[in-house]
């Protein structure tokens, strides 16, 4: 694999027009992480300098930390239409899952041992249901439509007498595709109440908090995952919405912060940026929706004038306003990446790279594609920095570079 990357290095490095001459940097990968705010930063830098006492401590330094985290807690819970009970501070988006998954499954064991997801769930959600496969629970993992969308019906036709949990996300990180979760929460709480059972729903929110409306009274879930660092707050801060009387069994024991939900020293100032950034986000959600969604548009729009042999992946309305996910035929999605990298931009792919292979997106194939298109994948993510002068440079590279790519020898005879 690494001389395939150096080969390939070498060979894109031929193509004349890609050079950094402007030291240009265009970062279009904000599903997987983002800049943080300054507005963030300087809410946080008081609880990493200054006032950084224990908030489990009685003294005034102490308090003043503590006061902190409770009002940002209060502030997250009035976004989220939440009590303030019901929000528990994590280190991020795969604590909150794996929290959410093992914590009510392992309270409910005695009801039941059957969990319901999607084959197109973020691994931090498909590793922690196969791990509770090996404890002895079963697992249904549903298939989705071509879109990337799980069906209603498909959801309830799969209840038994022993389901216990469903967690479906709320919108999709590769593809984009918005989940119908309102209507699957209404639909699973309806059942259950006929078969006079309890089935708790859970949502991976981490790509849609920031960029959606989220509300957990009006989807009707009993617990919701979100990271801080994917709306331009810090990393290693997380939260899980668990609602009040939802069984749980905490996943971290010790000091029995977090209402006894999560214990550990609490991340004052990861906290305190967390609401921060979120409380930022709600207030510029609709005017970023407007303008990325019109840019998000465009790019789609001509890259299908021109480049042929394109498939635009994930449901083409009911989708992020920030994420385009396309397949090249004929290409593989490294040397694009590294492409556009030798042009200063900063994409992903729908392939996992290891040394060792290079694996298609399990999304990706669970939407039909096979794993030759699969391969060919390019994941971009805009954010609330790009300007129209990005999506012109990204528009002035990307198709000559597929077309370039398209035309060289191929590396597969390389021993």
């Amino acid at each position: 694999m690494l001389i395939f990357i150096e080969e390939r290095l070498v060979v894109i490095g031929r193509i004349d027009y890609m050079t950094q001459a402007e030291n240009r940097i265009i970062y279009f990968d904000h599903a997987a992480t983002t800049r943080m705010r300054p507005e963030v930063l300087d809410a946080m830098l008081p609880y990493l300098q200054f006032s950084y006492g224990n908030p489990s401590s009685i003294y005034t330094l102490a308090q003043e930390a503590r006061k902190a985290v409770d009002e940002s807690r209060e502030s997250v819970a009035r976004i989220l239409g939440a009590r303030i009970s019901e929000i528990v501070f994590t280190s991020g988006g795969t604590e909150s899952d794996n929290a959410a998954i093992k914590g009510a499954a392992s309270a409910m064991r005695n009801l039941g041992t059957h969990i319901i997801t999607t084959e197109i769930e973020h691994h931090a959600v498909l590793h922690t249901c196969q791990q509770m496969e090996q404890f002895g629970f079963d697992v249904t993992y549903l298939p989705v439509d071509s879109y990337g969308t799980v069906s209603v019906d498909e959801v309830l036709e799969s209840i038994r007498d022993d389901t216990i949990l469903v967690s479906v996300m709320m919108a999709n990180n590769e593809i984009g595709t918005i989940q119908p979760i309102k209507k699957i929460a209404e639909s699973v709480k309806s059942l259950a109440r006929e078969k006079g059972k309890t089935i708790l729903v859970h949502t991976d929110a981490v790509q849609a908090a920031g960029s959606l409306e989220v509300n957990v009274k009006d989807l009707g879930v009993d617990m919701l995952s979100a990271s801080g660092h994917k709306f331009h707050g810090p990393r290693g801060a997380g939260l899980l919405y668990l609602r009040r009387g939802t069984p749980f069994e905490p996943l971290i024991m010790g000091g029995g912060q977090e209402r006894q939900n999560r214990s550990g020293t609490e991340n004052v100032p990861g906290i305190v940026g967390l609401a921060k950034a979120l409380e930022l986000a709600v207030k510029d959600r609709e005017e970023l929706r407007v303008s990325l969604s019109a840019k998000r548009d465009r790019i789609i729009r001509e890259l299908r004038d021109e480049v042929e042999g394109m498939t635009v992946n994930g449901h083409l309305t009911d989708r992020l306003p920030n994420n385009v996910s396309v397949s090249f035929h004929g290409v593989e999605g490294e040397p694009i990446l590294l492409g556009l990298d030798f042009a200063g931009i900063c994409a992903s792919s729908g392939s996992a790279c290891s040394s060792a292979s290079l694996e298609p997106s399990h999304v990706l194939l669970a939407i039909g594609h096979s794993a030759e298109l699969a391969q060919g994948t390019l994941r971009i993510t805009l954010g609330r920095d790009n300007s129209d002068e990005d999506v012109n440079y990204l528009m002035e590279v990307l198709p000559n570079l597929i077309k370039k790519l398209r035309d060289l020898p191929s590396l597969s005879a390389h021993p």
